[in-house]
């Protein structure tokens, strides 16, 4: 075996490996320092903050006695209150004894904190993390802008098509023959693209210079790969952004349309894609895999996909939204990736769709590669989706998550009282074997889903 031929498998896993824990990193950073700020806020005192477990690396002291340090293994971390046994915020009896007779000190600790202190200590962590998705989703909208009203060309896309007609700063009224809507109205907008009668060359009416004109040009959605998805079968076989599809099996094709259709017919057969790349022919040939689509009413549909994403035949001049819009639309961002997890996961509990969906600590790396290969923005934009399903999972009702300290305040603020230590314990550790199980499950969804 020519050991040199295993180097770029071995820089590919390094790389992979290498944007796993730098995204893990900093959402499980940003997770527990929201622990950890909201709790000194709130008057507990953190013993330890730690990103990784097992060895230290490195620690140092603050002021206020909280030891900061990082661990050998950066797959978590915690913060470990006054007061608690281990990271999953058991209770220390031995340690609580001790402060039971000096009232300032009790209250310092996580055990002896009012219940709204405690509530709110936990409770940050995942609020900390839809926070930082917000904040990034409304970043990108920020660098990246929206659409401008009307649709206006910026700048024409490199397409194996010649004789086109459109300029930068063209806008555009109609394609045709279909008149375009207002561009905030984004539902509108793809009905009306796909609307369009699938010719090419496609007539655009366009004003340019103050006067209406008709231009030819290519169809509005060509058969382009404006993005490759993470672990699909274009991925796998080495497709990239930026490819423009030109024949399938030998057909002829110009739309994303007419692709989606061959796809979608072959019943996992492998396609031979004829593709242009920055002027050159190539051909790659893939097995289509079987992918379950959420639909807009909240139900899933079965399809046959290679895993790309098409874009429009020219980039569309933008304008920058405003710091309140930006960040009303990254809410909506976060609120439709936790409303598509749920679903997702309500719908692989009754059996709609394959548990193959979800996926474990292999799949994510895999993911957080792929999408850092792709450029500092699509990997930014990862983190933060990650961040949402990261705080989503730490709020359910499970023992030793988050979500279930929640429900015991909730218990103790009906009662009147905690649960009982013994109880506590039981709980505990059913919570972390359930949690064990599903990463397992996670796991091997990885190892031996399609």
């Amino acid at each position: 075996m020519d050991i040199f031929a295993l180097i770029p498998q071995f820089s590919g896993l390094i790389w992979t490996l290498l944007a796993f824990v730098v995204a893990l990193s900093v959402i499980v950073a940003v997770h527990e320092y929201g622990h950890y700020i909201v709790g000194r806020w709130s008057g507990i005192h953190a013993d330890v903050f730690s990103l990784g477990f097992g060895p230290v690396l490195y620690s140092r002291m603050d002021k206020r006695g909280t030891r900061w340090q990082i661990a050998a293994l950066p797959f978590g971390g915690y913060v470990k209150f006054a007061g608690d046994a281990n990271a999953a915020s058991g209770k220390d009896d031995a340690a609580m004894e001790e402060v039971q007779a000096d009232p300032a000190a009790l209250r310092r600790t996580m055990h002896g904190a009012p219940l709204w202190a405690r509530a709110a200590t936990v409770a940050a962590g995942p609020a900390f993390n839809f926070i930082m998705s917000i904040l990034i989703f409304a970043a990108v909208a920020l660098s990246v802008g929206v659409p401008r009203d009307p649709m206006t060309v910026g700048e024409m896309r490199a397409l194996p098509f010649e004789g086109g007609a459109l300029l930068p700063g063209d806008e555009i009224v109609s394609i045709g023959g279909v008149t375009l809507p207002s561009a905030s109205d984004s539902a509108a907008y793809s009905e009306a693209f796909s609307s369009v009668p699938v010719e090419q060359p496609t007539e655009y009416e366009v004003r340019r210079d103050g006067s209406l004109t008709t231009v030819p040009g290519p169809y509005i959605m060509p058969s382009l790969i404006q993005q490759v998805m993470p672990q699909s079968a274009a991925y796998d076989a080495g497709l990239m952004a930026g490819d423009v599809i030109t024949a399938v099996d030998g057909t002829p094709i110009f739309a994303f349309s007419q692709l989606k259709t061959a796809v979608e017919a072959s019943d996992g057969a492998a396609l031979l894609l004829t593709v242009w790349r920055d002027g050159e022919t190539l051909e790659f040939t893939m097995r289509p895999k079987v992918v379950d689509e959420p639909q807009p009413d909240g139900s899933f549909q079965t399809q046959m996909r290679i895993g790309i994403a098409g874009g429009t035949a020219f980039e569309a001049a933008t304008t920058s939204p405003g710091v309140g819009e930006a960040v009303v639309s990254g809410g909506e961002n976060m609120w439709r990736i936790i409303t598509g997890s749920l679903s997702g996961l309500k719908h692989m509990i009754v059996g709609n769709i394959s548990t193959c969906n979800l996926s474990g600590p292999v799949g994510i790396a895999q993911t957080s590669g792929a999408m850092a290969s792709q450029g500092a923005q699509s990997f930014i934009y990862f983190i933060a989706v990650l961040s949402t399903a990261v705080g989503l999972l730490n709020l359910f009702p499970i023992p030793a998550l988050d979500g279930g300290h929640l429900v015991f305040y909730a218990y103790e603020a009906v009662t009147g009282k905690p649960p009982s230590d013994g109880a506590l314990r039981i709980l505990m550790t059913i919570g972390l074997t359930l949690v064990l199980c599903l990463m397992v499950f996670a796991l091997g969804n990885d190892l031996f889903c399609p």
